[in-house]
């Protein structure tokens, strides 16, 4: 996580209009566990406080981040309001 550059801050609504690769972007099990429980978390405290996280993935152009309110985790996206979804393998870290 160390040598990753700093990601270019968008609007919740241009996530649509972006490209994902279906590559995974984290290497070790633990952090793919770590990813799985933070997206969880952040699902709970957005239904129940409406708590807006930041979360950091990659499209095709690049490192990205968005800061936005979790709707829902499925086994593969992460939906945000309006139905706007990101690969939860294309996601390197979440911010609460």
């Amino acid at each position: 996580m160390d040598t990753i550059k700093r990601p270019v801050i968008i609007e919740k609504e241009r996530v649509g209009e972006l490209h994902f690769p279906e590559i995974e972007v984290l290497i070790s099990s633990e952090d793919i566990q770590r990813r799985n429980y933070e997206l969880e978390r952040a699902s709970q405290l957005g239904n129940n406080d409406h708590v807006k996280i930041k979360i950091m993935f990659e499209d095709n152009d690049g490192l990205k981040q968005v800061e936005t309110t979790v709707w829902a985790v499925t086994k593969e996206r992460v939906v945000l309001k309006h139905g706007i979804t990101i690969p939860i393998k294309r996601i390197h870290e979440i911010r609460l």
